[in-house]
């Protein structure tokens, strides 16, 4: 088997509801919004057809639930892997904006001081390293067929960097890693042989962002 071809499908949760727009973090009871639940199904859709043999999640709610319908088509149970948690954040429970959040606040400024590490929150190099950890973990599970992952956007992004040899600081604005997104780590063996991208619920993602510009007009 040391040949053999396997997949890690890394799934970025749903759309989660959220109506007081707090960073949620790691905070627990964050569900999917209907939209979400939407945005899971069509996932699972996507890859219905694949030889799914091996499912997994954060154990944040709304991964475990954008895991779900994925799971059920597949009919197996969902493994909860610690190590596709969420970034930890030291802005959680807070609205985080310069105009209307924390950052108008002068006593929060302190956090943002080193965007490289970063300051404000888990190191990056400490996030690709359980996201590689999971990863391996799930390969091991599901040699020479496929595994889907659920996390989260900056876990998925920052392993997916660590992966491609790049730098592990970034823009946040330039992430690829939409809701409902699938970043597909194929490896020959033990070894990474490339990455790829697909966005099964791009037209959600647009009514999502649709509904959010209409509300804030």
């Amino acid at each position: 088997m040391s040949g053999s071809k396997t997949i890690v499908h890394l799934l970025r949760h749903g759309e989660v509801h959220n109506p007081t727009g707090v960073l949620y973090g790691r905070i627990p009871g964050f569900g999917l919004s209907d939209l979400g639940r939407e945005m899971a199904l069509a996932a699972a859709e996507r890859l219905a057809g694949r030889d799914v043999v091996h499912v997994g999640a954060s154990p944040l709610q709304r991964a475990q639930e954008t895991a779900e319908p994925i799971a059920a088509s597949h009919r197996m149970e969902t493994t909860t892997y610690d190590g596709l948690i969420e970034a930890g954040n030291s802005f959680e429970g807070l609205k985080v904006g310069v105009g209307d959040g924390a950052l108008r606040h002068p006593k929060y400024w302190w956090r943002l001081r080193d965007p490289f590490r970063p300051s404000w929150g888990e190191a990056y190099i400490e996030i690709a390293r359980r996201m590689m950890t999971a990863i391996e973990q799930a390969r091991i599970a599901a040699e020479g067929g496929e595994t889907v992952l659920v996390s989260h956007q900056l876990p998925i992004w920052t392993v997916r960097r660590f992966i491609e040899r790049k730098r592990l600081w970034h823009d946040p604005r330039h992430r690829e890693c939409s809701l409902a997104s699938i970043t597909s780590v194929v490896f020959e063996g033990d070894k990474v042989d490339r990455v790829e991208y697909s966005e099964p619920a791009a037209h959600l993602v647009l009514k999502s962002e649709s509904a959010k510009r209409a509300k804030g007009a």
